[in-house]
């Protein structure tokens, strides 16, 4: 009677490598100054706090966080904008010396409400041409910016011939959206919505605590653990490089790394699980936008 429901239980038993319960996927969005450079593509104002709260990533947080990986011997997956990479040469080239992934993350972190479909995929392309030139390698992974993608985005991730996508949460495993092996991400585990705070009036939080964070972030990657799940951890060169998240994170790695079931690795090493394993079309679901509800209404009067 329940055999139905397994791909919908809490506990749908997906199949991790031998010995593994769950996994882990530690991810940096290297976006440094270019969401700020998109938001003001027809002229920059002439400020700089912005910039130089941005700046500090690619100066200082990225390098801090390679540093904690490498204490922690875990390997991560870094989405890089082409504009970052373009500007900033020697990053790509310094990631793959250290073992690490780089995936895309748009040419200039454009938002998808911002850009035609033709717009996305020459970003989409040239972001591989970059990629291609500065490390003589194609990315296999996409991540969107803001996590927002369309079903043009995905058939244009596969026509390219990219592994996977990591832009959307529809199951808290790996799944497949379209044919395109989709490594979910999570909004609770993103530090932006806790941590970026940018001045000048534009904020929509307030900062948070970082220990109440920690505290959260512990507690949904050890019940993802019991539920054999998938816990992606988003963070920001600008924003978890600073000192006090260097330390937040060394304590959440000290949790995930001494539990030996948990597998710690990139999206990449996921993906090619997932393509390889016995979860192929388990999970499988259709990009479909829903009919709208249109003048569709209950309880209405005339006069």
């Amino acid at each position: 009677m329940t055999e139905g429901l397994n791909a919908k239980s809490p506990w749908p038993n997906y199949q991790w490598p031998s010995g593994k319960q769950s996994a882990t996927l530690l991810s940096v969005d290297v976006d440094a100054q270019v969401p700020f450079m998109w938001a003001h593509r027809d002229g920059l104002p002439d400020r700089l706090a912005t910039l130089e709260i941005r700046n500090f990533g690619p100066r200082t947080g990225l390098y801090r966080l390679i540093d904690l990986f490498a204490r922690y011997h875990v390997k991560a997956s870094f989405y890089v904008p082409g504009l970052t990479a373009e500007t900033n040469p020697e990053i790509l080239p310094t990631l793959i010396e250290a073992g690490h992934e780089v995936g895309l993350h748009g040419y200039f972190h454009e938002i998808v409400a911002d850009v035609t479909d033709a717009e996305f995929t020459g970003a989409l392309e040239a972001s591989i041409e970059l990629f291609v030139k500065q490390t003589g390698k194609k990315p296999v992974g996409f991540r969107s910016p803001a996590w927002e993608i369309t079903p043009h985005m995905l058939r244009e991730i596969k026509r390219v011939g990219l592994a996977y996508d990591s832009s959307l949460s529809g199951f808290d495993h790996p799944y497949e959206i379209d044919g395109i092996t989709e490594i979910p991400v999570q909004w609770a585990t993103d530090d932006a919505i806790f941590f970026k705070f940018e001045g000048g009036g534009r904020d929509k939080w307030p900062f948070q605590s970082g220990q109440a964070i920690l505290r959260d972030w512990i507690s949904e990657w050890r019940t993802l653990h019991r539920f054999g799940g998938l816990f992606t951890l988003t963070v920001h060169d600008w924003i978890s490089g600073r000192a006090q998240r260097i330390a937040l994170l060394e304590e959440l790695l000290d949790n995930i790394t001494s539990q030996k079931d948990a597998w710690v690795t990139t999206a990449a090493e996921i993906a090619a699980h997932h393509a390889s394993s016995a979860n192929v079309g388990r999970f499988a679901v259709e990009a479909k936008i829903p009919d709208s509800i249109g003048n569709r209404r209950f309880g209405q009067t005339n006069g």
